[in-house]
C-alpha cells in the first residue's frame, strides 16, 4: 500500500474498516507550562454534559480581544514546533509493519476560530481578511513544520496523513468557493505536497454537504475524501461515486445520524451492504461511519457494521 507518490493516486482498494490496525503517532510537549483547561495556543476549555456524555468546548479565544495583525503581533506568543519532542516516535511504530500509521496533518481555519471565537471566524473572512491570512500562515506554517518532523523521525512509515477543513453544513457549504479558494486552498497544497512527497496518502476531512469543493481537493491532490455524510444535501452516494469515484477513496459512509444511531441492527447491515456495493464498485472504498460514533448510538449497531463488513470480506 506504501509506495512512491504521484497525483491522485489511489490507496489500496479494500473494504475493510479502517480501524482494524491503526495506529497514530504522538509526540510529547516539552514546552512552557500550559495552565488548567487551556491548550497549549492558550484557548480555555469547559466540560459541558449532555446526559450521556460530555464535550470539551472552547469558552475562552485568546485572539478576540484584538482588532489588527498589530496588536496579535505585539502581544501573542505562537506555539513553536521546538516545543514538542519527537524523538519517543520511533518506538511506537517499532513492530507495526502490517499497521495502518497515521501521522501528522493539519486543520488550521478550526484552530483558528478556537483563537477568535467561531462567529468571529466567520466574520473575519469578510471582515478582517489580513487578520485571517497572517493566522493561518501561523498555524499552517506549525503543522507544517510538525508534520515534516514526524515524516523525518520515521521515514517511509507514514501511510496517512489529515488535510482538513471543515467546509459542509447539512445544506450547503457554510465557507464560500472564493473564500476557500483564497484562504484555504494555497496552504492546503503545500500540506498535501509534504505528504506526497513522504510517500504517504492525504486524506481530506470535511463534514457535510461539501461537494462543491471536491473538484477543487482533486485539482490539489487530495487521495481520500472523509467522512462521506451522504443524507446531506448533494451527497448522494451515486453522484459522488460517479462523478468522482475515479479520482477519490471514499472512507467513512455508515451514516451515524440516523442509520448508527436510531436505526436497527438489520437497518445497518444493509447500508454496509449498499455502501460497498456503490462507492466500492471497481475499488476505492474504506468502510467506517460517516463520523465520530455518539454515545446514543446502540453498541450492537456498531458491532453489526464491523462485523458485516469483515464477513463481506475484501474486494
Amino acid at each position: 500500500m506504501h509506495r512512491p507518490c504521484s497525483p491522485n493516486r489511489r490507496p489500496a482498494r479494500t473494504s475493510r474498516a479502517a480501524a482494524q490496525s491503526d495506529t497514530r503517532v504522538t509526540w510529547e510537549y516539552i514546552g512552557p507550562p500550559v495552565p488548567p483547561n487551556e491548550d497549549v495556543f492558550g484557548i480555555g476549555y469547559e466540560e459541558h454534559d449532555y446526559g450521556t456524555g460530555s464535550y470539551r468546548d472552547a469558552v475562552y479565544h485568546p485572539l478576540a480581544k484584538y482588532n489588527s495583525v498589530e496588536e496579535i503581533e505585539k502581544n501573542y506568543r505562537w506555539p513553536s514546533p521546538d516545543w514538542y519532542d519527537y524523538s519517543g516516535i520511533p518506538a511506537q511504530v517499532k513492530g507495526t509493519d502490517d499497521w495502518i500509521v497515521q501521522g501528522g496533518g493539519s486543520e488550521p481555519y478550526a484552530g483558528y476560530k478556537g483563537l477568535r471565537g467561531v462567529e468571529q471566524g466567520y466574520i473575519d473572512l469578510i471582515e478582517n481578511p489580513e487578520m485571517v491570512h497572517y493566522c493561518l500562515d501561523k498555524l499552517y506554517g506549525l503543522c507544517y513544520e510538525n508534520t515534516r518532523r514526524i515524516y523525518e523521525v520515521i521515514p517511509g512509515k507514514v501511510i496517512w496523513t489529515w488535510v482538513a477543513e471543515d467546509v459542509g453544513s447539512q445544506e450547503d457549504l457554510i465557507v464560500s468557493l472564493p473564500h476557500i479558494e483564497e484562504f484555504f486552498l494555497p496552504r492546503m497544497k503545500r500540506m498535501i505536497d509534504l505528504v506526497h512527497q513522504a510517500g504517504a496518502y492525504a486524506f481530506h476531512h470535511s463534514d457535510g454537504a461539501c461537494r462543491k469543493n471536491l473538484p477543487n481537493m482533486i485539482r490539489i491532490g487530495t487521495d481520500v475524501l472523509e467522512p462521506v455524510q451522504w443524507r446531506c444535501r448533494g451527497m448522494e452516494r451515486e453522484g459522488l461515486k460517479r462523478d468522482f469515484g475515479d479520482k477519490l477513496v471514499f472512507q467513512g459512509g455508515v451514516d451515524n445520524q440516523i442509520t448508527l444511531a436510531r436505526g436497527s441492527v438489520a437497518d445497518v447491515r444493509r447500508e454496509v451492504e449498499e455502501n460497498i456495493r456503490i462507492f466500492g464498485k471497481g475499488g476505492g472504498y474504506i468502510l467506517g461511519p460517516c463520523h465520530n460514533i455518539q454515545s446514543i448510538s446502540p453498541p450492537e449497531n456498531v458491532v453489526a457494521m464491523y462485523e458485516t463488513a469483515y464477513a463481506l470480506g475484501a474486494y
